[in-house]
């Protein structure tokens, strides 16, 4: 398998460079995405590729757009990304890339939370609500929510933070029937991933997804979905235990990588979380690397 920091398509159009993918015009009505094996940590990309990475999650992407499409509409054209790229170029696309339709995106993260944690948590404790959702007291780090909320972040410049907003600032921003169609189309994707998720042993914690609109109007799942990059996955096993102790469950994420950056000192302090990163070490490379693949293989069999 070709290991793909950086890809170089020199046939297309370079598009834009993002954490992770790379994308690319094919006319002026496609673009080919190309997960790299790149690793985003604290908005800081890692020098060291993770092998597998990019294949993995455009591969868990697919499996999911195909099983979510009576829900909404996706991105894919169907049509095969080698076809768009010279004989040379095949091995940097095959099995990591998405050949998909040009949309006019809309400028909002649509995160969906079935439980407590991360920045959900911090702010619960702070005023017993998450971007502005009421919820019940007495939750704890990792409890399930009564039901799903819908907690909207505004999409961040490459380098910076998404900011989380309110539905209110949702509506601002694209308008009442569109807001109200987003947030729920969010909440049935994500309620019938998690069904299947836990059928096969795994919680998706919370998850977020990117919609954009075609030439007629009609709202459009886009980018990656329900990706260990783009939802935060627990193996069932160990989870009760987690939430008695008030610990983190152990994930099926890049939060292996982000706890040694931050048990690791550059020049004798605490990194910064400011580029360049600290340089990856092999085991923490594999063990993350294997995290990846453990999720794919759980969740397709």
């Amino acid at each position: 398998m070709t290991t793909v920091h950086t890809s170089s398509i020199e046939s297309l159009p370079l598009l834009a460079r993002g954490k992770v993918r790379d994308n690319y015009a094919v006319g002026d009505d496609r673009i080919l995405m190309v997960a790299s094996d790149r690793l985003s940590a604290f908005d800081v990309i890692m020098g060291e590729p993770i092998p597998g990475k990019g294949v993995i999650l455009t591969q868990m992407a697919l499996w999911w757009f195909e099983r979510l499409g009576h829900l909404c509409p996706n991105h894919l054209t169907g049509d095969a990304p080698e076809s768009v790229v010279t004989p040379a170029e095949v091995g940097q696309v095959k099995d990591r890339s998405m050949l998909v339709k040009r949309l006019k995106p809309i400028p909002v993260e649509a995160v969906v939370r079935g439980y407590l944690a991360g920045s959900g948590w911090k702010e619960y404790q702070e005023n017993q609500a998450v971007c502005g959702v009421p919820l019940p007291p007495g939750l704890t780090n990792a409890s399930k929510l009564p039901r799903p909320i819908f907690t909207p972040a505004a999409k961040a410049a490459a380098g910076e933070h998404d900011e989380n907003i309110s539905y209110d600032q949702v509506v601002a921003v694209v308008g009442p029937l569109l807001a109200q169609q987003i947030r729920d189309i969010s909440i049935a994707i994500y309620e019938a991933a998690a069904q299947i998720a836990l059928a096969r042993g795994m919680i998706i914690a919370d998850t977020k997804f990117e919609f954009g609109l075609d030439e007629d109007g009609t709202l459009v799942l886009m980018d990656e979905v329900l990706t260990p990059d783009s939802s935060r996955y627990w193996p069932i096993e160990g989870y009760e235990e987690a939430l008695r102790t008030g610990a983190n469950p152990p994930s099926y994420d890049k939060q292996f990588v982000r706890d040694w950056l931050e048990a690791t000192k550059v020049n004798g302090k605490p990194w910064d979380k400011t580029p360049p990163a600290p340089r990856l070490p092999a085991e923490v490379i594999e063990k993350t690397a294997a995290k990846y693949r453990e999720a794919l293989e759980r969740l397709t069999g």
